[in-house]
């Protein structure tokens, strides 16, 4: 199947048209989170700008050919530090933290992946790649029990970074240790630490112990979408170490010149221009701005307002931005049915390297077109709700945890203080029927005083 698709690949720094390696089937894996806390908002942005990529692949080639993998790290030094310090156990922080992470992205309306494995499911496959790369020389156990990817026997390193060697041994997650034959080799397998308990570690040829972080992506990657794809995607601030030594690793062990043939990266997220810090107090999780009673769609416009490889700066300025744009397309669109094709503009848009921006644009051009604009709208995973759940709260896809400081008031307790100051100006109360009017503007709820009666919806 020929594609109009054009997309900007890393490895080649082009954008190139996308053509999947079997015509009409498409394999991704975009990295997932480590499961130890709530999800942040540079991780929304990732799972939401690739979101986009999964919606574009499923319309273009068909729900049933796209294979979508977003994994899971549930073994990792920061699991096993945060169940030690919480005193719970690491099967209920990896679980827990794993659902959370699913809610907020239903929040966010983000798709269900076709696969989501997690790390400790593949932990054989994991030895076994580890193996092959010992066999072929590509890795040794050294002298402190770490079994250790050796950089050099494999001569164009680094074409995904393009990093010197420099940068390469002074690199994120790289320790330099006597152990190494050289001072870039990375870890494949870790001995178990005198303080780490037996069921965070796993038996090994090398002593008990536990994965490496890069090896369990190119095992689970392996296993699902075989040793060469169509397309993988991750953060930019993943490309190196952890993408760089995915392809060493996987390329090494499979003999084959490419671990995936098309690589994504979104740009960082900034928050009010500055680094997200929680020294800096502009550190939030997406559980933080649902439970303030922003909208999961509200959210995820915000994040789709710029394209997904530039930096991204998240302000409060944007998320209002975001709100009254989806409140200007929730009013043109009243609830009709949409239309039965998505419209080709805003499609040749997506098309064009995932560029949301333009989308929005070519959407906001439908205003007179009520079928048209909720088709291409709820194409990028918006327009969820029905106008009235969206104006006076309820539904369930993109809905915050809150209702943006309505103190609590439900659409029942909303219409009896409505019905309430009917009767007060019926009764010509008119302070008591000011006094509620005030009440419900202190709380959010904008009245709207017509011929037929009142009628409400929140700010």
């Amino acid at each position: 199947m020929s594609s109009a698709i054009r997309l900007t690949n890393t490895l080649t720094r082009q954008l190139e048209p996308f053509e999947p390696m079997v015509p009409g089937r498409v394999g991704v894996y975009l990295c997932g989170p480590t499961v130890y806390d709530l999800a942040h908002l540079g991780n929304a942005r990732s799972a939401v700008n690739f979101d986009m990529l999964h919606r574009l692949l499923r319309h273009d080639f068909g729900v049933a050919n796209v294979a979508f993998v977003r994994n899971i790290t549930d073994v990792d030094d920061k699991i096993i530090a945060r169940a030690l310090e919480t005193g719970v156990s690491i099967a209920d922080l990896t679980a827990g933290s794993t659902q959370d992470y699913l809610d907020d992205l239903e929040a966010l309306c983000v798709l269900s992946v076709t696969n989501q494995p997690r790390a400790t499911e593949y932990i054989d496959e994991m030895i076994a790649m580890i193996q092959t790369l010992i066999d072929k020389g590509h890795a040794y156990p050294a002298d402190d029990g770490n079994v250790l990817f050796h950089v050099p026997s494999m001569p164009d390193y680094g074409q995904l970074s393009r990093r010197s060697q420099d940068d390469i041994i002074a690199g994120a997650r790289v320790e330099v240790s006597s152990a190494k034959r050289d001072p870039s080799d990375f870890v494949l397998w870790k001995p178990q630490k005198p303080d780490e308990p037996d069921h965070a570690t796993f038996d090994s040829p090398w002593g008990r112990g536990r994965p490496g972080w890069h090896i369990e992506c190119s095992a689970m990657s392996k296993a699902i979408l075989g040793e060469v794809f169509d397309i993988h995607a991750g953060g930019n601030d993943l490309i190196f170490p952890h993408h760089e030594n995915e392809i060493a690793q996987s390329r090494c062990a499979n003999e084959t010149a490419h671990m995936a043939r098309t690589w994504l990266h979104n740009g960082m997220l900034m928050v009010e221009g500055q680094k997200m810090s929680k020294s800096l107090g502009n550190f939030f999780t997406v559980r933080d701005l649902l439970g303030q009673g922003h909208r999961g769609e509200t959210l995820r416009l915000s994040l789709l307002s710029g394209h997904y490889r530039a930096p991204l700066d998240f302000t409060q300025a944007k998320l209002t931005e975001a709100k009254n744009r989806l409140d200007g397309w929730y009013r043109v669109w009243d609830g009709v049915t949409p239309a039965d094709k998505v419209p080709e503009a805003v499609l040749n848009a997506i098309r064009d390297d995932l560029n949301t921006p333009q989308a929005m644009a070519e959407i906001d051009t439908l205003r007179g077109q009520s079928d048209q604009l909720a088709a291409a709208a709820q194409f990028l995973g918006l327009l969820q709700l029905t106008p009235d759940q969206w104006f006076r709260g309820g539904g369930g896809a993109g809905e915050g945890a809150g209702t943006g400081g309505d103190a609590g008031l439900s659409p029942n307790d909303i219409d009896a203080l409505i019905a309430e100051r009917a009767e007060a100006k019926k009764a010509r109360d008119f302070g008591r029927a000011d006094a509620i009017r005030d009440q419900l503007t202190e709380t959010g709820i904008v009245l709207e005083d017509g011929a037929g009666g009142t009628t409400w919806r929140r700010a």
